[in-house]
């Protein structure tokens, strides 16, 4: 898919771009929302610069007429080398993506030394996304760190917009993902209470017109606004409404247990989500979540999508295999900083090896290889993967049912069930790594090499970097199962080219 052929939202919006106002960095541009907001800036001709936690090629494929700084919010050093120069800022840094436990202080360590240094650099504003709530006593630690960061932004010598938002609803977003695999998936719910809390969905693609809008509008410095649709619903009717659309028939049935731990966790046994993200947004199901100013619509005027439409646009997104954004492309947190296989010195000393030659083209051979662990899984032994993935899930790792962005194609930092994409040289290798809970490190890479002017060498390689004892008995544990899983998986990869 063309990084460019893709429908821009922001046509209609009632401002006008101001290229003038000079450099605005996007931080998290490699999130949810900072990977969509990023291309809109770019094709209203704003100068923008996106900070990522780690380089890759991908970067500027994906946005060539960006700059592109390396930088870490936890690292006053790096902020000063992102923030110099820059006239507004977004700041879509969020850590709930690390757990209950860490995001708080993450998330206000992060936010503390963003904000002295652009005052340092004398920034003109800083524009945040956070969530919709008010304080109060039972408030989830979700939606508290979401309003801290706000304050802490909205308190600095920096002009700050900050624009609040219940749950955001597309293609690939996190609570979209769980709704929808919910009802396709599973035709009984027992249900708690708070199932009937009430909230104010919007679609991402008015999140992204409202956070173009007010860059280009001077009065919406030192303002905060609610950002919704125009509906106002229960998480139960969320779940019923997309029911009837898929015309599936689901049955509710309620439960005196409300507990968020343990519904995150069967949650995440049947969704593609990990229990962590669910276990967050979850604990702000219990409050309400309700815009009670719509001031916003007044100085942006323009009309906004309806929950049911937005369901639509999103299942049409997997429909035409037209997803630009995932929530898995920050998922695990680390995976930026994570150690590649070019890393390692001395490399893995465990190999396991299968090669098979073919008269197939390198072309269709690489093609059918950026297919894998799509609809069809991995073409054979597909259960074999799947128990993998779901002793992994049971671990709350990430298992297989993490899926993938795209049906028909790869890029670097996508992920295929519990890998991720490391590297990819067209019609020549395909590098996964491992995400799942392992004893070590493990790598998957596929190859294709000529042998003679009429025949390709089609090659699998698993590498792993075991730790300690009881990652040596996990390789060999599993290594006798690589001839049936590979051999045949080769076999595939051919019939299919």
């Amino acid at each position: 898919m063309d990084w460019y052929a893709k429908e821009y939202l922001c046509h209609d919006l009632p401002t006008q771009p101001r290229p003038e106002l000079g450099i605005i960095l996007v931080t998290g541009a490699t999130g949810y929302i900072g990977g969509r907001l990023v291309a809109e800036l770019q094709e209203r001709g704003y100068r923008v610069r996106i900070m990522v936690r780690g380089s890759s090629p991908v970067h500027k494929e994906r946005w060539p007429d960006a700059e592109i700084v390396v930088a870490d919010a936890m690292n006053v050093g790096d902020l000063k080398k992102a923030l110099e120069g820059v006239t507004v800022a977004y700041y879509l840094i969020h850590s709930m993506l690390l757990g209950k436990k860490e995001f708080e202080y993450a998330d206000i360590q992060a936010v503390t030394n963003f904000r002295f240094v652009a005052e340092e650099m004398k920034l003109k504003r800083v524009i945040y996304l956070g969530g919709l709530g008010r304080y109060h006593p039972n408030l989830s630690n979700h939606l508290k760190s979401r309003l801290n960061v706000a304050e802490i932004l909205m308190r600095s010598k920096v002009p700050g917009t900050i624009l609040r938002a219940a749950i955001i609803i597309g293609s690939g977003s996190a609570s979209y993902e769980i709704i929808n695999n919910l009802v396709r998936n599973w035709p009984v719910y027992v249900v708690p209470a708070w199932t009937e809390t009430l909230c104010q969905p919007i679609s991402v693609r008015d999140v992204i017109k409202y956070l173009v809008g007010v860059l280009e509008l001077d009065e919406t410095t030192g303002k905060s606004y609610e950002i919704c649709g125009d509906e106002v619903l229960s998480y139960k009717e969320m779940i019923r409404i997309l029911a009837r659309i898929l015309r599936k028939r689901r049955l509710f049935l309620n439960s005196h247990i409300s507990s968020i731990k343990l519904y995150s966790y069967f949650t995440s046994l049947l969704t593609p989500v990990p229990a962590p993200i669910i276990q967050c947004l979850m604990e702000s199901v219990k409050t309400e979540v309700i815009c009670s100013d719509s001031a916003i619509k007044k100085l942006i005027p323009f009309k906004t999508i309806n929950y049911k439409v937005s369901l639509l646009r999103a299942l049409s997104r997997e429909d035409h295999d037209a997803i630009y954004t995932r929530w898995s492309d920050a998922y695990p947190p680390a995976n930026e900083l994570a150690m590649k296989l070019t890393d390692l010195e001395p490399p893995p000393h465990f190999i396991s090896s299968y090669s098979i030659l073919t008269e197939k083209s390198t072309q269709n051979l690489f093609r059918s290889i950026c297919r894998i662990g799509g609809k069809e899984g991995w073409f054979h032994t597909n259960w074999m993967w799947r128990l993998r993935g779901f002793i992994d899930k049971l671990l709350m790792g990430v298992g297989t049912t993490r899926g993938r962005r795209s049906e028909s194609e790869l890029r670097i930092n996508d992920v295929i069930g519990f890998w991720r994409v490391e590297d990819l040289v067209p019609d020549n290798k395909l590098l996964l790594r491992a995400e799942m809970i392992l004893p070590g490190k493990a790598w998957l890479e596929f190859s294709i090499r000529p042998e003679d002017t009429q025949r390709n060498r089609l090659s699998v390689n698993a590498y792993f970097q075991p730790k300690g004892i009881p990652g040596k008995l996990y390789w060999y544990n599993f290594l006798p199962f690589h001839f049936i899983i590979f051999k045949d998986l080769l076999k595939q990869l051919v019939i299919r080219s």
